[in-house]
């Protein structure tokens, strides 16, 4: 029996730990040392990545990674939760990041600390917030940051059928990453028609169903048209599904840009 391919965030964070920590941090110093047992006695997401890294001026520190494929409102709480329950495992302080793979609804504000009051009692804590809708994806590519390439499509700049080809390139140049290539393909699919990428690379069912994002989508009920696709043994239903979930995320990305879609745009 062939073996799971894991394009789950651990697995792309190992690919290029150096320059992910780096990236999160914003420090060219930082340096990752190990990647840790993220499960605790009553958390554990395949989401979540604790890596241990040091720095020159803060010695050994933990970086814990929380990449969701939206933005949930009870982040805040969870992410606070979340740092005591690694600081006080590993006993190291920690910087903790949280990744939004797809914008939200305009009506939802995406936090970056939890902070609260209760009797005159106060609780807080920060965390740094990257949403990557607001990445560049020339940057990604140039620079080049190996775990951000799957989501190459739906970086700043990157829904182009030119920006594809040159994040397909990028993983078929590298043995470790071309296992990635399915996950890529996914996250085309919200930006550019299935037929177009389908010419470009190969669409592989069996390696997506392993992805933590595309299991999300189908917990969701995003993507009803997507099980439908599964259940029929074929792609109809997939594209469907997807592209009822494409629509909402491009027209929350152009209002991003752009504040008001312009009119010759189509959603």
């Amino acid at each position: 029996m062939a073996k799971p391919v894991d394009i789950g965030s651990k697995r792309l964070i190992s690919l290029a730990p150096n320059a992910w920590v780096q990236w999160v941090t914003g420090n060219s110093q930082v340096r990752a040392s190990q990647l840790l047992d993220a499960e605790f006695q009553w958390i554990s997401r395949e989401s979540d990545v604790i890596v241990k890294a040091s720095s020159p001026q803060h010695q050994e520190f933990l970086i814990l990674n929380e990449l969701q494929l939206r933005y949930d409102q009870k982040m805040p709480q969870r992410m606070r939760n979340y740092v005591a329950l690694a600081e006080e495992k590993y006993n190291l302080s920690a910087y903790p990041v949280l990744i939004n793979i797809l914008p939200p609804p305009s009506t939802v504000t995406i936090a970056d600390c939890y902070d609260s009051e209760f009797m005159g009692l106060k609780a807080r804590q920060d965390y740094r917030v990257i949403n990557l809708w607001e990445v560049e994806a020339e940057l990604v590519l140039g620079q080049p940051l190996p775990p951000l390439f799957p989501f190459v499509p739906i970086l700043f700049g990157g829904g182009s059928e030119s920006k594809l080809r040159s994040a397909v390139l990028a993983l078929r140049a590298d043995q470790t990453l071309n296992q990635l290539e399915p996950l890529l393909a996914f996250f085309a699919s919200f930006v550019l028609e299935i037929p177009l990428i389908q010419q470009i690379m190969r669409w592989d069912m069996t390696v997506l169903r392993e992805s933590p994002w595309y299991q999300e989508i189908l917990q969701e009920g995003l993507a009803q048209g997507i099980q439908q696709g599964i259940e029929q043994g074929i792609e109809q239903g997939i594209e469907q599904g997807i592209q009822q979930e494409r629509r909402g995320s491009l027209e929350r990305i152009l209002k991003l840009r752009f504040s008001e879609i312009p009119v010759e745009i189509s959603i």
